[in-house]
């Protein structure tokens, strides 16, 4: 493949950036951690690496896989290149204290112990710029209010893949209300048997069929969210 031949090293600043749009699209892991370092040491800033490098191509990768043009198969290679980029930047963007677009705290629902989604979401949503924390697998509403309780996110996503397993996603919103705290975050739901009735049925705010979805509705509410606290909407 002609791409190994690159050397990464002798493009300018712009064309390396698109180099990495490309090799994240193909999902070559050592290419992006080569040219992750590469623009450090031009003195770029982790986060600048991050949104223009990193985010930028994932967004490209999603809009493929939005559009069936990728497959999952394919944007877990993109996402699992671009998470060594983010091995090398996040350490640095802790110094920094770098903007976050925003938290989220995932997990798959008591019950049910498929990952690929969830872990596909997560790995997404770190991509577009979002701090993930995933809380794995079968998980009872004490896991979700204990993350949520520990990490202060601002979002809650709910997967679950089985149709036994969909109506626990109800038991963990309705102890969110229960406790007065079901306003403090956006609840995001998906997976493969869901749709958008279900998701309104279950009080979530969104329904996400897809990752490349989840992103893009997460930004949606994020800004919507901070547009109300700022009085705007």
């Amino acid at each position: 493949m002609a791409d190994d031949e690159i050397d990464l090293g002798a493009l300018s600043d712009q064309e390396l950036v698109e180099q990495m749009h490309d090799d994240l699209y193909d999902g070559l892991k050592e290419e992006i951690e080569e040219g992750v370092t590469i623009l450090l040491e031009r003195g770029w800033t982790p986060y600048d690496v991050l949104t223009k490098a990193l985010v930028e191509g994932m967004r490209i990768v999603g809009i493929d896989f939005r559009d069936g043009i990728l497959f999952v198969p394919e944007v877990l290679l993109s996402a699992n290149a671009m998470k060594a980029g983010m091995a090398i930047l996040r350490p640095l963007l802790a110094e920094t204290n770098a903007p976050k677009v925003g938290k989220m705290v995932i997990g798959t629902v008591k019950g049910d112990i498929h990952d690929i989604g969830k872990n596909l979401v997560s790995m997404m949503m770190e991509g577009a710029g979002f701090e993930v924390i995933d809380i794995g697998i079968n998980n009872p509403v004490e896991n979700y209010l204990a993350a949520l309780e520990e990490h202060k996110p601002d979002i809650l996503g709910l997967s679950a893949l089985l149709t036994t397993t969909m109506p626990y996603m109800k038991v963990v919103i309705d102890a969110l209300v229960e406790k007065g705290i079901r306003d403090d975050y956006i609840v995001l739901v998906g997976g493969a048997p869901l749709n958008e009735e279900f998701g309104q049925a279950v009080g979530a705010d969104g329904y996400c069929r897809d990752a490349a979805v989840a992103v893009e509705t997460a930004r949606d509410l994020i800004a919507r969210r901070h547009n109300m606290l700022a009085g705007k909407a």
